[in-house]
């Protein structure tokens, strides 16, 4: 008999691509006495002594959170699913009424046997400038609405909640929020976003986008306000616009991360109610919010074909280690001795 764990991450996860927001830049963390030793190669040489404490400082209570957020993310869930009443019960479960239909069509077609790129074309926005970045019609806007007010509500609940991720301060993760992870993101990933994916990205895709990690950002005046130049821990992913009421915070993209170009970017608006979607590994980033308030929900799809090979943020063949929540996509398939004889 074979055993499959998921709940595993890259080494590399402890230890790489610790993001220093003011110096923005991206930084090895292994410890104080190894990141000291070695920080002239790491931050500015202007970097004072009193800055260089205080970002050792904001680097050991990353590692702390990365090191214990699986066990406290799943402690989060269970609070949030004793203490919380929803106000918009329906948008926990996916129903097609939620999807615009051009979506479901989309969907449908990209599943027909041997369809081609240039058959779907015409049901796609190409993004001018931006490779294989592609703009999608997903949700109507009457559904983000009652998103935005739920996510609203459970904001002013003050129930705990976790970062979206390791550069985004305000948001939620989606797996905490009662069964919306299941509910909702798990089949809009397998039914629809999935085959629209494995079409127009083979190369990321492989078999099949198998897991997923969804949040929602939030950007305002006094929280974030951009979001600097990066690439996710992703195959491909779909950030969809939840409102329209703000002005600025396009996103904008450049090359791939093995290219590391810096010299030109491309600049993509977002729509109320569409997704933009590219692979994880297109380095991108947001322009500042001028004004008003932006939500997006971001879905990170994964294929674990793909990064048992080789980990998106390394590169390099992982090293797994297991974690006491949900993983990061990655699989390792045991064979139960005891069964086996």
């Amino acid at each position: 008999m074979s055993l499959t764990k998921n709940n595993l991450v890259c080494q590399c996860f402890l230890t790489d691509n610790y993001f220093v927001k003011r110096f923005n830049r991206h930084v090895r963390f292994n410890g104080r006495e190894e990141f000291l030793a070695e920080h002239s190669k790491n931050l500015p040489s202007n970097c004072t002594d009193k800055e260089l404490e205080e970002v050792v400082k904001e680097l050991e209570e990353e590692q702390l959170r990365r090191r214990t957020n699986g066990c406290k993310s799943q402690e989060k869930k269970l609070w949030i699913a004793k203490n919380y009443v929803p106000v918009h019960t329906h948008v926990y479960k996916l129903q097609e009424e939620f999807l615009l239909p051009e979506f479901k069509s989309l969907a449908r077609l990209c599943e027909v046997k041997d369809i081609s790129i240039s058959k779907v074309s015409p049901h796609l926005e190409c993004m001018k400038g931006a490779d294989r970045v592609y703009r999608i019609p997903v949700f109507t806007s009457e559904f983000c609405r009652h998103l935005k007010e739920e996510i609203l509500h459970f904001e002013n609940s003050d129930l705990p909640n976790s970062r979206p991720n390791t550069m985004n301060n305000y948001g939620i993760i989606l797996e905490e929020l009662l069964d919306f992870d299941e509910g909702f993101v798990k089949p809009l990933r397998e039914r629809f976003l999935s085959p629209i994916s494995k079409l127009l990205y083979p190369e990321c895709v492989g078999t099949n986008l198998d897991s997923h990690k969804a949040f929602v950002v939030t950007y305002r005046v006094g929280h974030d306000l951009d979001l600097d130049y990066h690439y996710d821990n992703a195959e491909v992913t779909c950030n969809i616009s939840l409102d329209d009421s703000y002005e600025g915070g396009d996103l904008y993209f450049g090359g791939m991360k093995s290219e590391r170009r810096r010299d030109s970017f491309s600049r993509c608006s977002h729509r109320l109610g569409y997704g933009l979607l590219h692979r994880g590994q297109h380095l991108h980033g947001a322009t500042e919010l001028e004004d008003g308030e932006r939500q997006n929900l971001v879905v990170w799809m994964r294929s674990s074909g793909v990064r048992n090979t080789a980990c998106p943020m390394c590169g390099r063949k992982p090293s797994l280690v297991e974690t006491d929540g949900r993983g990061d996509g990655f699989t390792v398939t045991e064979v139960d001795v005891c069964s086996a004889s």
